[in-house]
């Protein structure tokens, strides 16, 4: 790194504090004006915030790494924008009318209490393991990778900037703070492709695909693939985006900062589109880097460094400083992201369903203490994430595999079904997850003990790829919901009166109908077509 890239992080970074201090400057009345940023936003704040939020330690760290290592089959789980438009489209009214703070909340409302817990803490579990512990982890690597300082203290500085301005500014600090960050991360890795396909060693597209091979650019690998089976990626990986970007905590509170059913809705469609980029973002850059290591330009010892080796590699100073910043922008808001929204479960999901009578000022108090222990806690993890083998963004997508099918089943079919009902949906959850857990511990028993081999009943089930256990869970699911409801009574008309379809009196229809206009329909299928054209091309 040289002086001139010290000086443009450095302006970054006073930019980034002094849009976080702006916001904090406006008084935070209540626990939604601190959780929900006064359910105020417009659509391009809301869109912006989806995609920084999204782009995380996975991306930059794993995704990365993965181009890299295997190529074009993970681009399936990018592609899945068009969830981020049912997001819009189908669950946001739901939500919207519920007036929810959060996804367990939501589960209350249509099920029962129980219900609520149970995804609060799961939520909150899953997180700390996974998405804080992961987001410091690539923060030390890439202060290690790209900026030359030791591994601790990058992954410190990230987790002390991040944590103070979403422990004081609350939502409205994270939302806009991303705004900014989307299009330095998006103008940084553009510039990371555009300079690695120029290069004389690979020249251009053309080049690039007859250096890294046919197998690297097909996405559809065949069905009995041991890693990235076609039917996989494509109905598992579904399975997981509707949880991921219609049901989970991280994301749907983004959108429910919109000031109504119609900027959320905008900001989901903006999402979408933002979601496409990362194909180009981040897997191709991996190809790249692939593809300069076969005619010795780039040497790195790890696929989870591949971006910061890039970076520091391939760029002219000025423009590396902006990349680096662009990178601990994704990082720190991917991070914030998480942060607040665990802070939101536990305040409002766990706190205050303990003490319902505490004050709004109490609140904010703990809001903000949870998101402090949440940090400590994510952080004393990161020894395990060090140990954890292969690319960060594999491992995030199988864990993700195992969690997600019950959760999508009850949200999904109790939203399109008024039959679906408490019973159902609390068998579902301790039992599709119960199955999920057992997976989890037969991989990491593999995983740690590399030489071990499992025979017989337990051989079998360790051999279906992650994306293929997925869909196992979901069925089965699926039948233990419809079962269960079917045979006992049903839901009271009360309790789900605008929470699922068939429900709906007239002037809630017509609300809906009022949200939307042609350009939300044309600009949504335009997504789809871009979205089927990628998919198309990418054949090997």
């Amino acid at each position: 790194m040289e002086q001139l890239d010290w000086i443009v992080i450095g302006l970054y970074f006073v930019l980034l504090l002094g849009i976080a201090a702006w916001v904090m400057s406006k008084k935070q009345k209540d626990t939604q004006d601190y959780f929900l940023a006064g359910r105020n936003v417009g659509w391009f704040v809301v869109g912006a915030s989806i995609f920084a939020s999204n782009i995380g330690s996975e991306h930059l760290v794993g995704l990365a790494g993965a181009g890299a290592d295997s190529g074009m089959p993970l681009a399936h789980y990018e592609l899945h924008a068009w969830i981020v438009l049912l997001l819009g489209w189908v669950f946001l009214p739901f939500y919207a009318r519920s007036g929810v703070f959060t996804m367990p909340e939501f589960l209350e409302r249509r099920y029962s209490p129980k219900a609520r817990w149970f995804l609060s803490i799961l939520s909150l579990i899953g997180y700390i393991l996974t998405k804080v512990s992961v987001s410091i982890y690539a923060g030390g690597i890439v202060f290690q990778s790209l900026l030359g300082m030791d591994f601790w203290t990058g992954a410190i500085l990230t987790l002390v900037i991040t944590g103070i301005y979403t422990v004081v500014g609350g939502m409205r600090a994270v939302v806009y703070t991303e705004a900014l960050q989307t299009f330095i991360l998006i103008g940084g890795a553009l510039a990371v492709t555009y300079i690695g396909l120029d290069h004389e060693a690979i020249g251009g597209w053309s080049g690039l695909k007859d250096i890294v091979g046919s197998s690297h650019f097909n996405m559809w690998r065949p069905a009995d693939d041991p890693k990235y089976p076609w039917t996989g990626m494509v109905f598992g990986g579904a399975i997981v985006g509707i949880w991921y970007w219609c049901t989970d905590q991280y994301i749907v509170q983004r959108v429910l900062t919109a000031r109504n059913v119609k900027e959320g809705r905008r900001g989901a469609i903006w999402g979408g589109f933002l979601k496409i980029l990362p194909v180009f973002l981040f897997l191709v850059p991996g190809m790249v880097a692939f593809a300069l290591s076969k005619q010795g330009v780039l040497q790195y010892n790890d696929a989870n460094e591949v971006l910061p080796t890039m970076v520091k590699t391939l760029l002219p100073a000025g423009i590396r400083g902006l990349v680096a910043a662009g990178l601990l922008a994704a990082l720190m808001s991917s991070l914030a992201s998480v942060f607040n929204s665990c802070s939101t479960l536990f305040t409002i999901d766990i706190y205050k369903k303990l003490r319902p009578a505490e004050s709004e000022t109490r609140l904010l108090r703990i809001g903000k203490i949870a998101t402090a222990v949440i940090v400590v806690l994510g952080f004393a993890w990161i020894p395990v994430m060090k140990n954890a083998p292969g690319t960060l963004y594999d491992y995030l997508q199988s864990v993700q595999s195992y969690i997600a099918p019950p959760i999508t089943a009850v949200f999904l079919l109790g939203i399109l079904s008024k039959r679906i009902n408490a019973k159902g949906a609390m068998a579902t959850l301790y039992i599709g997850f119960g199955i999920g857990l057992f997976r989890l511990v037969l991989d990491t028993m593999v995983t740690f003990n590399p030489g071990r081999e499992f025979s017989g009943i337990l051989g079998d089930i360790i051999a279906i790829p992650f994306s293929h256990f997925a869909i196992i869970i979901f069925v089965i699911s699926l039948c233990i919901l419809v079962g269960v409801s079917l045979s006992s009574a049903k839901p009271s008309a009360k309790q789900v009166e605008g929470l699922a379809l068939g429900t709906l009196t007239d002037e809630q229809k017509a609300d809906v109908k009022n949200s939307y206009s042609w350009v939300d329909i044309v600009t949504s299928g335009l997504i789809v077509v871009i979205i089927t054209a990628i998919m198309l091309y990418f054949t090997g």
